[in-house]
């Protein structure tokens, strides 16, 4: 398995695994997430292959996409009251439900960390949603910690 920063070639595989990540989380909270929807066009997923400041990993093996790490690159300069550190945020981390079991996220995970520490990033966040227990168990086990909680009230 390789992973690399993710091509035009990989969009269909990208997407399959878009898909995968909706029906979760469709599955978890159908109130919010539409069933059979997509969250990028093949233009958009094109334009954030292309930005250095949303840059895509891919987990590839014989030319098939096994998983995937969107990324984003923030820094609030100049911010009345946050600090100017480079953040790294996850987007979306997903892994081949059909290949789960073999590190595979794991060594997604890492990699993002270390394409980080090259980038001089203070620190990785990424959010989850709480309906997705074993994403959480996941991000634990990779010794993420909650920064922040969000909440809500259904009206």
């Amino acid at each position: 398995m390789n992973i690399r920063r993710a091509n035009i070639s990989d969009i269909s595989g990208i997407n399959n695994l878009l898909e995968q990540v909706l029906m979760v989380h469709h599955n978890g909270r159908p109130d919010l997430f539409k069933s059979g929807a997509k969250k990028y066009t093949d233009e958009e997923l094109s334009e954030i292959i292309k930005d250095d400041k949303r840059p895509i990993f891919v987990a590839v093996e014989n030319e098939v996409i096994l998983g995937y790490a969107f990324c984003v690159h923030i820094q609030h300069l100049d911010n009345n009251i946050l600090t100017d550190i480079k953040t790294l945020y996850i987007d979306d981390l997903c892994v081949d439900e059909n290949m789960r079991g073999r590190h595979i996220g794991t060594k997604l995970y890492e990699y993002v960390l270390e394409y980080a520490r090259k980038e001089n990033c203070y620190n990785v966040t990424l959010n989850v949603w709480s309906c997705n227990e074993s994403a959480i168990k996941f991000y634990e086990k990779c010794g993420l910690m909650p920064q922040k909680i969000g909440m809500e009230i259904i009206l």
